[in-house]
């Protein structure tokens, strides 16, 4: 072989050796959300695969944390986690880190739950009924600072967020302090673990639950809990 075949056959083979780390130098930095752990496995296995994956947590505050300690270039998280639920964990973090872009993984075909995700600050909504191929298509959009929604909402998508003009999806607006509170009650906490969570006075938790009620209409903690099932706060 002549010189000049042999210098570049040996840059094609030292290009074929060092892009697999090139590339994964240029992949975004996932983390990851899901409450359930068989689906967090999964999950872990398939991210890691495509993306650099940071960690992985199981509850809203983790995530949180997570976030401002790792900090992300793309998160995927689950909406029905138990001590924050996934809405008002994005809330929290596009307030500190407008960058970093979330995609929503959730088992809720709802669109209304869509618009709330979107409005909350998320940039994608995957189902985890959708095939993997598509929350690795969703990353990679987000990561660009495109957005992306499943196709098996899209359409509905379109009409609710033209018909919506600003309003908020579920109901009436809460502070995000007082959508801590309606969550925790909802999961059955007392007003002493409450105020012991969220680091108030029994006393503040007792009066952000009457203001809560008051915006809402309703009379009974069990009319509470079916508002915060309706917003997907926690599970039915």
């Amino acid at each position: 072989m002549d010189p000049i075949g042999a210098r570049s056959v040996l840059r094609r083979a030292t290009i074929l050796a060092v892009s697999p780390i090139e590339l994964r130098k240029c992949s975004p930095r996932v983390l990851l959300a899901d409450d359930h752990a068989v689906v967090a496995q999964g999950l872990e296995s398939l991210l890691k695969k495509s993306f650099d994956l940071l960690g992985v947590v199981h509850d809203g505050h983790a995530l949180v944390d997570a976030a401002e300690k790792l900090r992300p270039d793309v998160i995927v998280t689950d909406i029905s986690m138990p001590g924050l639920n996934g809405l008002d964990a994005i809330r929290q973090i596009r307030a500190h880190r407008p960058a970093t872009k979330i995609v929503v993984l959730t088992m809720h075909r709802d669109t209304q739950l869509a618009v709330e995700a979107f409005r909350a600050g998320a940039s994608g909504y995957v189902l985890k009924v959708s095939p993997a191929e598509e929350l690795i298509r969703a990353i990679a959009e987000v990561a660009e600072g495109r957005g992306y929604v499943t196709s098996l909402l899209a359409k509905d998508l379109i009409t609710i967020l033209l018909e919506a003009r600003g309003q908020l999806a579920g109901g009436a607006p809460l502070t995000p302090r007082q959508r801590e509170v309606l969550q925790l009650v909802a999961e059955g906490r007392t007003m002493k673990e409450v105020a012991s969570i969220l680091k108030i006075s029994p006393r503040t938790a007792e009066s952000h639950k009457y203001e809560i009620m008051q915006v809402l209409g309703v009379e009974t903690t069990a009319a509470l809990v079916q508002y915060a099932i309706r917003l997907k706060l926690v599970a039915e």
